[in-house]
């Protein structure tokens, strides 16, 4: 199968280097790095196997489809993405605690 072609919102993005300054900002540059790989790495593993994720279960009409992933070694971040046409799109990176529907 063909590896999927990989599309990140802004809003991802800015997501994940937020989250890297306030790692970076709490307890340094280690952890911050620590979180730039497993970010890395779950948007890899997701472009590598898109159907793995979770469905999510909104109940907004506009997210359905959407699924998730946990980053590894930070659990409580979820990555969220959907996934057509062979091209996955990662649309936020955020803590689940979160009002997540209201951010998607």
């Amino acid at each position: 199968m063909k590896r999927a072609r990989l599309v990140v919102s802004d809003a991802a993005i800015a997501d994940i280097l937020e989250q890297a300054a306030w790692y970076e900002q709490q307890s340094g540059a280690v952890l911050a790095g620590r979180w730039e790989r497993a970010v890395t790495s779950a948007v890899l593993r997701t472009v590598s196997g898109p159907a793995t994720g979770t469905l999510c279960s909104f109940r907004s009409p506009e997210l359905v489809g959407l699924r998730r992933k946990a980053v590894t070694g930070f659990p409580r971040h979820l990555l969220f993405y959907t996934f057509r046409d062979n091209e996955v799109f990662i649309l936020r990176v955020v803590h689940g605690a979160r009002d997540l529907e209201s951010l998607l």
